[in-house]
């Protein structure tokens, strides 16, 4: 009786493997909230790998979140003893940024988190900012006031901190792109925070529409409208704009895209910079840059890098707002899809 009990058991875990199998794969779609702002992912797949997902992006958080005093990043800001170099995640951040930093003069830099402290972003309170101070932060400010050797972090100023929320975003899209292909999902598109890394189709069987948002003065991003509409295929997109966090100062409003060499708010003509390149990290990190350069620093930018492509929405001389691009965006588009 038992034997046939167990054979019978058998057969329906079998059947139900078998089934699971065949099951067709559907559009799964996910969001919540992580590293203090927003996600939303879409993939194909014969599972629900919802909770999978959000385990991973825990996961990171515990490398990069300024938020979380036990993750790497908090254990460097307080001079804690941690060995960076145990933390792949982290490392390639660093590694990152460091990089774009390196090619973009330092318009990128990861150390600018106690200028934007200063200033009352990244949930900080705000301070009277007057120059005396804004000199005092900025003497330990600077890429090259830290490095990491031999699993240690050396600091030239032990008051040095880190803040990777310019790039950390884009790269929690990139680890969870290697988590969904890892499980054999071969079309998804990964929304965190803004920055999008997307590939293959949608659910219509159409490349991934990706909107570009026109600049304006919402804090509360409730009254966002479309500047133009891309495609997205296998690539990533990031965008940084000063038209959804900044304050008002004495009438006047502070950008939170801070210029790591003057300590104040980046002042240019571009109002946003939307970047595409291969991975996510590069795209959040390059946009941030961008900012910060201004438009044909940026478009030089895109032309010397050669592996990224720019969309930017900038005001001319006389106050108007325009729009410009490299080829290789125009070509992407929605007026140049060729998948219709």
């Amino acid at each position: 009786m038992k034997k046939t009990a167990t054979i019978a058991l058998a057969a329906m875990c079998a059947i139900g493997m078998i089934m699971a199998s065949c099951q067709e794969p559907r559009y799964i779609k996910t969001s919540g909230e992580i590293q203090g702002t927003f996600y939303n992912i879409t993939y194909k797949s014969t599972e629900n790998l919802d909770s999978l997902i959000l385990t991973e992006l825990n996961k990171f958080n515990k490398s990069l979140s300024i938020f979380d005093a036990e993750s790497t990043i908090s254990k460097i800001n307080n001079n804690e003893d941690v060995n960076p170099e145990a933390d792949t995640v982290f490392m390639k951040v660093f590694d990152r940024a460091m990089e774009v930093s390196r090619e973009t003069d330092g318009a990128f830099d990861i150390t600018v988190s106690p200028i934007v402290k200063l200033w009352g972003f990244n949930h900080a309170t705000p301070q009277e900012v007057t120059q005396a101070k804004i000199d005092s932060v900025m003497a330990f400010v600077g890429y090259d006031k830290i490095k990491i050797d031999n699993g240690k972090a050396i600091k030239a100023d032990p008051r040095v901190q880190l803040d990777a929320n310019a790039i950390a975003q884009g790269y929690s899209c990139d680890i969870i792109a290697e988590f969904l292909e890892k499980h054999d999902v071969e079309n998804y598109m990964i929304e965190i925070g803004g920055e999008i890394r997307a590939k293959g189709v949608n659910g219509k069987g159409d490349y991934w529409r990706i909107g570009i948002t026109k600049p304006m003065d919402d804090s509360t991003a409730t009254n966002e409208e479309l500047q133009d509409i891309m495609w997205l295929d296998n690539k990533s997109v990031g965008t940084s704009g000063n038209y959804h966090k900044y304050r008002i100062v004495d009438g006047k409003k502070i950008g939170h895209e801070i210029d790591p060499k003057t300590g104040r708010t980046a002042e240019n003509e571009l109002l946003s910079a939307s970047i595409i390149a291969d991975d996510c990290i590069s795209a959040d990190a390059y946009a941030t840059a961008c900012m910060v350069l201004g438009l044909d620093k940026s478009l030089e930018l895109c032309r010397k890098n050669g592996k990224i492509e720019g969309y930017f929405i900038y005001l001319d001389k006389d106050g108007k707002e325009r729009m410009t691009c490299t080829e290789g965006f125009r070509k992407r588009l929605k007026t140049q899809n060729q998948n219709n």
